[in-house]
């Protein structure tokens, strides 16, 4: 699920400073006090592997000790539940009773309490959360493969399949019994679970607010006020606008879509959300975001608002009034809930010009750059072995031919203090700080990203708003990381209004980076 982004603000008013600056990423800006020290305050951490994607953690409490006694508590926790339900880890106890059949297994309450509330979501949603849907995932895979569509007999046979009863559980006993043959996947239904138990471990560790966001679920309990924007589906950029942006506290948000992941089938693009009813992908709803007051009911219910209808979605959160929803539809449309308003930030609107008629146009408007052009840069950071592994900062800026950075197109760092470590980028800033008496940090910067590929978009603007002239400009792409290298690249493009695209080598902190100048 996924494709919400966000940063925090504690209620202790401890100041960010940030405003978000892209669209694809799960990450969470956190300005670090400016003492070392140990006073009450929020204190942010990163990892990466948890649940088989990364965590940003934010947690509030009234020293840095406690603040880290309780991201270890959460930490264990996490560990804990993932040795009982992982189902990548081949020796979790949900993996073993995963490859026993017809035997009643005593398991641990745990496992018995998902397995129960599964049963009670695939209820409620009528079939549509369904842990075997990895049946059907198995019948489009294979029609990716090999570029041909399934046939109706495939389906049919994938339906019945997922269909049968898959365990039948004996809570007197305290035993789970494995019926069928079908694989089972409880991956994002298990996820939530973990992370609340995390969140409420912190808690009990000391923590007085703590923020859990895993690859895009964010559970938040506490003194802790969490905004989150939720990403536009339609766009593929980083820095691409948000759609809304909602604040939450003491609640979990779930978005769940098909507009990233998915399956290519003789030329056409298939949602990875498979309704079990008819074992094909989900088309109506491309981005379901859900808030609720837990992350199993957040989580649940996004799920299945990917795969319904609309007017199925309506039907079934009326019978869940406390949770709210926006959906996203194939042709654009916005469906919300009628609470969805009370959570969202309030926002201002950008005035825009008015042209009377026989006036000119706008001087911005008449610039030389062609508007219907733009940048995608397209860059990789790559996945390291290293446990000490630091998520790198990274910068991609314009600069004229002056070498003046004309703009900054992505800024991605964690502590104001280190970003002297992108020297090429910094030392271009400074000069154009004293020219213009502005620090654009604050302004346009956001998360370190997890190992991943990510693109941003110039709009061929600088950093005031205004179109730039069309001609010759220098694309710089830098990143930095602690304890580790440092990488920079450089490429003249002159944009001219003709499609262009280039590809710079892979460095040491840098996978492949694409540049494609196109048309938008």
């Amino acid at each position: 699920m996924k494709k919400t982004k966000q940063m925090f603000a504690s209620v202790a008013a401890v100041s960010l400073g940030v405003l978000p600056a892209f669209a694809a990423s799960n990450a969470v800006v956190l300005q670090q006090p400016h003492s070392n020290r140990d006073t009450t305050g929020t204190w942010g951490f990163s990892h990466e592997g948890v649940l088989g994607t990364s965590l940003d953690m934010a947690i509030h409490a009234p020293s840095r000790a406690v603040a880290a006694k309780a991201e270890a508590a959460a930490l264990a926790e996490f560990d804990r539940q993932s040795r009982i339900l992982s189902a990548w880890n081949a020796k979790s106890e949900f993996s073993r009773w995963q490859r026993t059949r017809g035997v009643p297994v005593k398991v641990s309450p745990e496992l018995m309490n998902v397995l129960a509330s599964f049963d009670a979501w695939r209820g409620e949603t009528g079939g549509v959360l369904d842990a075997s849907s990895a049946v059907a995932a198995n019948v489009w895979n294979k029609a990716a493969a090999t570029g041909t569509a399934p046939t109706q007999a495939q389906l049919s046979s994938a339906v019945a399949a997922m269909q049968q009863q898959h365990w039948a559980l004996n809570r007197k006993e305290g035993t789970a019994t494995r019926l069928s043959d079908a694989p089972l996947v409880l991956a994002s239904f298990v996820k939530s679970s973990i992370t609340s138990h995390a969140a409420d471990a912190a808690l009990r560790a000391g923590a007085t607010g703590v923020m859990l966001n895993v690859g895009g679920d964010i559970v938040t309990r506490g003194a802790l006020t969490q905004r989150v924007d939720i990403a536009n589906p339609h766009a593929d950029a980083e820095n691409e606008a948000a759609i809304d942006t909602v604040v939450l506290r003491d609640a979990a948000i779930a978005t769940s879509g098909s507009y990233r992941r998915g399956f290519d089938v003789a030329g056409q693009h298939y949602s990875h959300l498979i309704d079990p009813r008819t074992a094909t992908p989900a088309s109506g709803v491309i981005s379901s975001s859900v808030i609720a007051a837990n992350a199993e009911t957040a989580g649940a219910l996004a799920t299945a608002l990917s795969i319904l209808s609309p007017r199925e979605s309506q039907a079934l959160m009326q019978r869940h009034p406390d949770a709210q929803y926006l959906l996203v539809t194939a042709s654009g449309e916005r469906i919300a809930s009628n609470g969805w308003a009370a959570l969202q930030e309030p926002v201002l609107k950008p005035a825009a010009y008015r042209v009377m008629a026989g006036s000119g146009m706008p001087a911005a408007a008449a610039a030389s750059w062609n508007q219907s052009m733009e940048l995608a840069v397209k860059l990789t950071l790559p996945r390291m072995d290293n446990p000490r592994y630091r998520r790198p900062y990274v910068a991609v800026w314009i600069e004229d031919g002056d070498k003046y950075p004309v703009r900054t197109v992505a800024l991605w760092f964690k502590l104001a203090r280190y970003l002297n470590d992108m020297k090429g980028w910094y030392a271009d800033d400074r000069v154009r700080n004293l020219s213009e008496g502005t620090d654009i940090s604050t302004t346009i910067s956001s998360a370190t990203r997890a190992p991943g590929t990510y693109t941003v978009v110039w709009d061929g603007k600088d950093n005031a708003g205004k179109l730039v002239k069309a001609g010759k400009y220098t694309v710089v792409v830098e990143a930095a990381r602690e304890h580790g290298g440092h990488s920079l690249l450089r490429q003249e493009i002159d944009f001219n209004g003709k499609a262009q695209q280039f590809a710079l080598p892979a460095s040491d902190e840098l996978g492949a980076v694409e540049l494609d100048y196109r048309k938008h």
